[in-house]
């Protein structure tokens, strides 16, 4: 079952492949491009740009200039360290996840530069996906990358979901929440959107660079105020977001703005893909499947209590599916981190359930990152049985300590039980696994 569950897993992360997402939607015929509905007859363009960032810019951008080749004339994308490919036409600037570096600011620059100088007989092709928020990092005035830093740890630190937390990064940054639109225009331009929210939210996917923002400085402080961080935040962030809301400053484009109406945001693929594929994967493997939902949010722990009481429930009486049974859900979580250790919300729901399944004969669980990093690990995920604790204790690892101190990481280590992709080149969140034998 351990086996099935990681061919499962596997699955997904195919399904998730970039390069056949956006070679899904988006097509050359003679000298046409077709992006999804919509003709763009090239020899009208002067030049063809490629711009963008997000774990899986390096294979969106590969994508492109196999359609495309020499008739992009440059490029600029952003990706995360070890996230790359081999390309002719467009340079991927490596740089931090999933707290920005300088290398991202700088990369940044070179991208808003380039969507700057595109005219009205440009086009420009932008690939975002999962990761873009921290990767694309313009701080806005008087905010320094290093106020954003300590911005955006404390934010992932205290259990904020992706939208509240995209919400006030879109506030302190000169690009995000369509000020890229703004920037590039009025060129055409082409957004090609690698989903990783739940809801495929065009203003959220990497803080939505090209898309209106349905956000605004007011929500930015709610969710300041909601986490207690007016005063634990960077005064310049306080600062500016106070600013905002009292209208001293420009908010970001919103829907009907001139500076929309030459761009097409496009969402070439998502979490709900991969699920579905997983799902087929499970069906020919031989289990009786339900997906349980593609929109689970939540703290961390509750959502493994749950998979952990469903697997109960199918053991005792056969609800909601039969033995054996593969129920598949997706979205993503969120941990609030009060202890010191190392791991990640995928490894944290993995060690969570397996303290309820604790002792269950038959029982898998998986929870895996599909980008194949979970927080600041080089693990994806981690699997878990009804025997992971048994095993544990021989080791002498309490689970209950490891879970107190956020430290799933070193938790399963060294019962083996990690889950190792390397760098996928994608990211549509999470995949979580529950199998039940008969």
């Amino acid at each position: 079952m351990r086996r099935d569950a990681l061919r499962i897993f596997r699955a997904a992360l195919a399904a998730a492949d970039p390069t056949k997402a956006v070679l899904r939607h988006v097509r050359v015929e003679g000298k046409t491009l077709i992006a999804g509905r919509r003709r763009y007859r090239l020899g009208r363009y002067r030049r063809v740009l490629v711009l963008g960032g997000g774990k899986a810019g390096a294979s969106m951008a590969r994508a492109l200039e196999r359609l495309l080749g020499r008739r992009i004339a440059g490029g600029v994308v952003n990706v995360k360290y070890g996230h790359v490919a081999r390309l002719g036409r467009v340079e991927l600037v490596e740089c931090g996840h999933p707290v920005p570096d300088a290398a991202g600011v700088e990369g940044t620059r070179r991208i808003a530069a380039l969507a700057a100088e595109a005219g009205e007989d440009d086009l420009a092709l932008c690939v975002i996906s999962g990761g873009a928020s921290a990767l694309m990092p313009a701080p806005a005035h008087p905010v320094t990358l290093g106020e954003k830093q300590e911005t955006t740890r404390l934010l992932l630190a205290c259990g904020a979901t992706i939208h509240e937390i995209n919400a006030v990064r879109k506030h302190i940054s000169a690009l995000k929440g369509g000020q890229l639109a703004r920037l590039a225009a009025p060129a055409t331009v082409v957004s090609l959107l690698l989903s990783d929210v739940i809801g495929d939210d065009l203003d959220v996917i990497g803080s939505g660079p090209m898309a209106p923002d349905s956000s605004s400085f007011a929500a930015a402080r709610s969710v300041l105020d909601k986490y207690r961080l007016e005063e634990r935040v960077p005064r310049s962030v306080a600062e500016r977001i106070r600013q905002g809301c009292a209208g001293e400053i420009p908010e970001t484009p919103k829907p009907g703005d001139s500076v929309f109406s030459r761009v097409q945001n496009l969402i070439v693929g998502s979490n709900r893909l991969a699920v579905d594929e997983a799902a087929a994967e499970a069906r020919r493997l031989g289990y009786r499947t339900m997906v349980l939902s593609t929109f689970v949010e939540g703290e961390t722990r509750e959502v493994a209590r749950v998979h952990a009481a469903i697997a109960r429930e199918i053991i005792a009486a056969g609800r909601p599916l039969r033995t054996p049974a593969c129920v598949i859900s997706g979205g993503e979580t969120t941990v609030t981190v009060r202890g010191t250790g190392l791991g990640g919300r995928n490894q944290e729901f993995a060690l969570a359930a397996a303290i309820d399944l604790d002792g269950l004969a038959n029982t898998v669980v998986l929870s895996g990152g599909t980008d194949g990093t979970d927080g600041p690990t080089d693990a994806a995920g981690a699997v878990a049985d009804g025997v992971t604790l048994r095993r544990a204790r021989e080791l002498g690892l309490d689970a209950r300590r490891f879970l107190d101190d956020n430290d799933s990481y070193h938790f399963f280590e060294p019962l083996g039980d990690l889950v190792k992709t390397g760098p996928t080149n994608t990211n549509v969140m999470d995949i979580r696994l529950l199998l039940v034998g008969a």
